[in-house]
């Protein structure tokens, strides 16, 4: 074979190499409150809704879309932008009465704490730290336990709509233990938050975070690194809580996502 025609075929297979090397994928749905990995070139520069975000030096990035989102997503790569629309999803609706008024409508002296407490909370969500975890695999954080309450769903209490649902319930008898879903570092270890009782954040990199309600005991501290595994409480009823059991939620930055969307349990 002439050699310029092998130089030719060998640069177009170069240039058809890089372009496959880089090409942007993703792994999730674009859904109301899907969690979705991206993966591109390391060294590119990704926004999601005109927002940066960080990529990973194996070239991974996270985001998600909001429970309530109806317009579409506009991402950024490079100087290559994509469009992608969102599928809306149907929510339920929980009705639980017989409640006291204290477990409805908090009384005004708590008022103070509870804003403190959910300074706590928001600001351990924005953690933006270079950990990559978020690209791993979660794992169920109970063995044999059954899903009680589900993402998105609106709670009325005692004929009273409330907040609608964020997190994914899991019943369990007290003192069960529970497991880190994956690596990470604790950001919040409380023992008693108005709310959410003793309650626990990991931060997994990239804004993305995780956490752990009505808990009985804790076992870790802010600041440990936590394995994917590991026993970091036992299940409870501290909190604004009906029964034993664990509430965990799933967050990028403040965006409140299902957290079924990492366990594979939709």
């Amino acid at each position: 074979m002439d050699s310029k025609v092998m130089k030719k075929i060998l640069f177009f297979l170069s240039i058809l190499f890089i372009n496959q090397a880089i090409a942007l994928e993703f792994d999730g749905k674009f859904i109301q409150g899907h969690f979705i990995i991206g993966k591109t070139d390391p060294n590119t520069n990704i926004t999601i809704d005109k927002k940066k975000v960080k990529v990973s030096k194996d070239g991974y990035f996270a985001f998600g879309i909001g429970k309530d989102r109806k317009f579409d997503i506009v991402i950024t790569e490079g100087d290559k932008k994509i469009i992608k629309k969102i599928q809306k999803r149907k929510y339920n609706i929980q009705r639980i009465d017989g409640l006291s008024k204290k477990k409805v409508t908090p009384p005004e002296e708590f008022y103070a704490r509870i804003k403190k407490e959910n300074k706590l909370i928001a600001d351990a969500r924005e953690v933006h730290s270079d950990l990559s975890f978020f690209k791993d695999k979660f794992i169920l954080p109970l063995d044999n336990a059954i899903v009680t309450g589900v993402y998105g769903s609106q709670r009325i209490l005692n004929g009273i709509p409330k907040w609608p649902h964020y997190g994914l319930d899991f019943a369990q008898k007290k003192g069960t233990p529970i497991k880190a879903m994956n690596n990470g570092i604790v950001t919040l270890a409380e023992k008693d938050l108005f709310y959410t009782g003793a309650t626990l954040i990991f931060d997994h990199g990239h804004g993305v975070s995780t956490l752990y309600m009505h808990m009985d005991k804790i076992f870790v501290s802010k600041g440990d690194n936590v394995k994917k595994g590991d026993v970091i409480a036992t299940v409870g009823s501290s909190g604004r809580s009906t029964g034993p059991h664990l509430d965990i939620r799933l967050n990028w930055f403040g965006t409140r996502l299902d957290p079924a969307t990492i366990l594979n349990i939709q």
